[in-house]
């Protein structure tokens, strides 16, 4: 879900709403209901749950599918879900990081596998790229929340540790203990966030152009589109225009 959302972002200008939203939402239940039977069915006393549900309604998720989730996994019908990381490098030697909740190990691993061959990528050992990332928390705002100074000085007095802006919106880094206490701070200044997550920050981008460019913004999709991968993490960087002529 996260990761390369500038180019998600490009894409749902494009007309792919629709249907990824659709698989938002089915990637949106599953994280509720994998929290929910890890803890407590009750946000209040569940922090992954809380942030799950809170992600939800972010999207705009309905309060029946947030329920039913909830109820799905208080009610032990839920499937058991492994969690598993898949690290690897896309064209251009961009290091991707694949984030996966299946009950099916084997199809996982196969489809993600088959998917990094087919668009001239490189599954890896777990640690071949991650150990290059922080891992970090990572709250989205929309445009609208303000503008890039507004949003900078929030953040600072939030406690963030960067903010990275663009006309597609705001994206505020806090270090992996600090996200509850930060996201908290920003709500009370700036509204809601689009989402609030523990995410994958790569150190250093690996700059790509041409057709290396175009193949791996297809491994991304693909990825993204597989029904077992939640969330995706890239560290490509691609001049804003020859992105947008990408998506278009």
């Amino acid at each position: 879900m996260a990761g390369h959302s500038k180019f998600k972002n490009i894409m749902h200008r494009k007309g792919r709403a629709d249907s990824v939203r659709s698989k938002l939402f089915s990637k949106l239940s599953r994280e509720i209901t994998v929290a929910a039977k890890a803890g407590l069915p009750d946000p209040a006393m569940n922090a992954r749950l809380r942030l799950a549900v809170a992600n939800a309604k972010a999207e705009s998720m309905p309060k029946d599918n947030i329920d039913r989730a909830i109820k799905k996994a208080a009610g032990g019908d839920a499937e058991t879900y492994e969690e598993i990381r898949y690290e690897g490098f896309g064209p251009g030697g961009v290091g991707v990081i694949v984030e996966v909740l299946t009950d099916n190990r084997n199809r996982a691993a196969s489809n993600v596998r088959s998917t990094f061959s087919k668009y001239g990528g490189n599954l890896g050992e777990t640690g071949s790229v991650s150990f290059l990332w922080d891992r970090v928390g990572q709250i989205t705002y929309s445009a609208s929340a303000g503008s890039e100074d507004k949003v900078m000085e929030a953040a600072i007095e939030a406690g963030a540790e960067d903010v990275e802006s663009d006309e597609d919106g705001h994206t505020v880094y806090t270090a992996f203990g600090d996200l509850s206490e930060v996201a908290a701070a920003l709500e009370a200044s700036l509204g809601a966030a689009q989402s609030t997550a523990i995410a994958w920050r790569p150190r250093v981008r690996t700059p790509i152009s041409g057709e290396a460019a175009a193949t791996l913004m297809k491994l991304l999709e693909m990825l993204d589109d597989d029904d077992d991968v939640q969330n995706v993490y890239s560290s490509e960087d691609i001049d804003a225009a020859e992105l947008e002529s990408l998506a278009g």
